[in-house]
C-alpha cells in the first residue's frame, strides 16, 4: 500500500492535503496544518482537529455532521488555512470525503467518483456502498 500526503485542489480553486496515517511518524509534516478533519479514531495529532465516526470500508451514518465537517473544512481552506483530512490508507474514506468535498466545491454529483481518482488517487472510494453515499450526500448538499 501505498501512503498519501497530497495537496488537492478542488474544483472552486480551495486545496485540502489528503493524507494516510504513517505509524511510523504520522505527524511528521513540512509544514503542520492549521486544522486536520481525521475519519479513524489513530489520528490524535497536536493540531487543532476534529474526527468523524466512520467505519472502516463503511459509510458515514449521518449525512449532517459530514455536510458541516467538510462545509467548515472548506471554508477554513478558503480562509488561507492549512487544512488536511485523513483515514487510514487514504482511500476509502479519505476518497468518500473528497469527492462529497468535491461537491460542495462545485463538482457534479455524477462526475465526482472519477474526478476523485482522476485528481487524487485511483484507488479512491473503495466499495459500492461508498459510491452509492457520495451520491445521497450530493441530494442532502442539494436540500441544505
Amino acid at each position: 500500500m501505498h501512503l498519501h500526503d497530497d495537496a488537492v485542489q478542488l474544483p472552486n480553486g480551495r486545496q485540502v492535503r489528503a493524507v494516510s496515517f504513517d505509524a511510523t511518524s504520522p505527524y511528521g509534516r513540512t509544514e503542520q496544518p492549521d486544522y486536520g478533519l481525521y475519519l479513524d479514531p489513530h489520528w490524535q495529532p497536536p493540531w487543532p482537529h476534529d474526527h468523524l465516526q466512520w467505519p472502516d470500508f463503511g459509510v458515514p451514518d449521518d449525512l449532517g455532521l459530514l455536510h458541516k465537517a467538510l462545509t467548515e473544512l472548506l471554508d477554513r481552506a478558503g480562509h488561507g488555512e492549512l487544512v488536511e483530512m485523513g483515514c487510514l490508507g487514504g482511500h476509502g474514506r479519505t476518497g468518500t470525503a473528497l469527492a462529497c468535498a468535491a461537491i460542495l466545491a462545485g463538482e457534479k454529483a455524477d462526475s465526482a467518483v472519477r474526478w476523485v481518482r482522476s485528481s487524487y488517487c485511483s484507488a479512491a472510494i473503495e466499495t459500492a456502498a461508498q459510491e452509492r453515499f457520495i451520491e445521497r450526500f450530493a441530494a442532502f448538499a442539494l436540500r441544505s
